[in-house]
């Protein structure tokens, strides 16, 4: 039988300014994604929501991953992944403009449009940077390197909710215990004011993602073409493919991902929400997500210098699938800031999941990839719809106990690291597990 040729002898290596210049992208999914996390409890407050409608931010902004992925991997096929992620920017700069009359107006649902928008450019850059960062190198290594990328999302994620806290909500506690005294007419001149807050730092934001599109198109970033450098599996060995739905491990992976990235949402864009439940200062609240970024950023840490040398990409899962279970299993029992504590944990449970996924989904999908990784990006729906669940269950029970929502998916993370990963596939998939045969 003919054996598979080994992925790296077709991809281009990793350098470290082709690394970098992927790692300044997924700077820039951070900085805008982990903005959610704050943006829930400013537009809670000052634009009078409560949890459910609050946490249509979430949903506004993941719900644009699953409506725009399948055409994304259409525009990729006919702009190729580089000019794809430029493409992206320009649309998030869109999206970022949109903040500007939402804040004059005070209208939630513009801000839920431009979110949308700003998303929407994301699934097209997430399309291509994800599957560009997994085969930039060989397959056994591709968890090590998303994890670079994962510190560079997270490390933005600190800053995002920092400088945001300090411009939006830096004297939040004066603000709520203002706004109980006042009437209706000075409550409104006191929102409109907290709404206008954001127009400085999205006009920023877009004219920094138009600037970064004009430097991709200019770079030297090298062309991937997934159809050579993803080659699937050999005809000698294997039946051929010839549709998506016969990789299961590929289906499987995309339930893998909708569990991961509702529990990283759920974990990072709450945790706000929920200090300010169990009595902690908004001066003191609003830094939680940051833990939250800090944690995921020991667990990519982790993963930088432990996959593959001695750790699996596999293995990396089930380690994280048992300390979520664990971690939140503590924090739905125990009280107050230690509460807190063990949900800003769940971040270095969640770190190592998608880095690990990712590449064991996708290996060999060939001229499957663009599609593949269409879906998996799909993926995100998890994002939606779980912190709404969540913030759901949070009105109907309590805050706390509403986070035994996670539990299942962290169960289901698990059977993929054990058995999901390798369904369909009749051999060795990745280099790493050739090792271990």
């Amino acid at each position: 039988m003919a054996a598979r040729q080994d992925s790296s002898d077709r991809t281009p290596q990793a350098n470290w300014i082709t690394v970098g210049t992927i790692g300044l992208f997924f700077f820039i999914f951070g900085f805008v994604t982990w903005l959610n996390g704050i943006l829930i409890p400013y537009l809670k407050i000052s634009c009078e929501l409560n949890h459910f409608q609050s946490y249509l931010v979430a949903f506004s902004f993941y719900i644009a991953y699953v409506i725009m992925a399948i055409p994304s991997s259409g525009v990729l096929k006919k702009t190729g992944l580089k000019k794809g992620m430029m493409l992206g920017l320009f649309i998030m700069a869109v999206g970022a403009l949109f903040f500007i009359p939402a804040a004059i107006t005070r209208t939630y649902g513009l801000f839920l449009s431009g979110l949308f928008i700003m998303g929407s450019g994301l699934a097209l850059m997430q399309t291509a940077a994800n599957p560009y960062i997994t085969m930039l190198g060989s397959m056994d290594s591709a968890a090590q390197r998303i994890s670079i990328m994962g510190i560079c999302n997270k490390s933005a994620g600190i800053i995002a909710t920092f400088l945001f806290g300090i411009m939006a909500l830096n004297d939040g506690d004066t603000l709520l215990a203002k706004l109980k005294a006042m009437d209706a007419v000075q409550k409104s001149v006191m929102l409109d004011e907290l709404a206008s807050r954001v127009i400085l730092p999205y006009l920023a934001m877009a004219a920094i993602l138009i600037t970064i599109g004009i430097m991709v198109k200019i770079s030297s970033l090298p062309e991937i073409d997934p159809d050579v450098q993803n080659a699937g599996e050999d005809e000698n060995v294997y039946e051929k493919k010839t549709s998506i739905f016969q990789f299961s491990y590929l289906l499987l992976g995309v339930l893998a991902i909708f569990c991961d990235v509702g529990l990283e949402i759920v974990a990072g864009d709450t945790i706000i929400s929920y200090g300010l439940s169990q009595g902690i200062p908004l001066s003191i609240a609003r830094h939680f997500t940051s833990l939250t970024m800090l944690a995921s950023i020991l667990g990519y840490t982790i993963g930088v210098i432990a996959i593959p040398r001695y750790i699996s990409q596999s293995n990396a899962l089930k380690v994280c699938a048992i300390l979520g279970i664990s971690l939140t299993i503590v924090a739905i029992s125990v009280p107050g800031m230690m509460s807190v504590a063990f949900i800003a944990l769940l971040g270095m449970a969640n770190s190592l999941i998608w880095p690990s996924v990712w590449p064991l989904a996708i290996d060999g999908l060939g001229q499957f990839t663009r599609i593949g990784s269409s879906l998996l990006i799909m993926g995100n729906l998890g994002g939606a719809l779980l912190p709404l669940l969540y913030g759901r269950l949070a009105d109907i029970i309590n805050p706390q106990q509403a986070y035994i929502i996670v539990i299942p998916c962290y169960f289901f993370i698990l059977y993929y690291a054990i058995a999901g990963h390798k369904s369909g596939k009749r051999v060795q998939a990745l280099p790493e597990m050739e090792q271990q045969a």
